[in-house]
């Protein structure tokens, strides 16, 4: 987003992920903080599985970027953080993720550091 970007946001309820063949490409900012990662992993799953099928097949959905904004009180209570940094490697530039820890006292592996925002 830039400066006086349009968004939309939406907090809890039923919600998903799910272009059409056809559709406009999408750039997604997802927004979690500790275990209310469960539901946007899904959708960041989805989005992998979207880009490897049509980087394999040709498939006809547009995609666009996905970038995961992620808090929790420090690098252990992050999860699915390995299955996280998997998915930006295997698809550099469209999916992407920030991790922010409030109250991290240990140190940060060398893997996550790049990624940290936040003490």
């Amino acid at each position: 987003c830039t400066l006086d970007s349009e968004v939309a946001l939406r907090v809890g309820g039923d919600f998903f992920f799910d272009p059409q063949p056809g559709d406009s490409p999408v750039n997604l900012v997802l927004i979690a903080g500790g275990v209310g990662i469960n539901p946007l992993f899904s959708i960041l799953l989805h989005i992998a599985d979207l880009h490897g099928y049509q980087e394999g097949k040709g498939n006809r959905h547009k995609l666009g970027t996905a970038k995961l904004y992620y808090s929790a009180k420090n690098t252990s209570e992050l999860l699915f953080k390995q299955n996280i940094l998997g998915l930006m490697k295997a698809f550099p530039g469209k999916i992407k993720c920030c991790f922010h820890v409030t109250q991290q006292r240990s140190h940060i592996s060398e893997e996550l550091q790049p990624h940290i925002t936040g003490k």
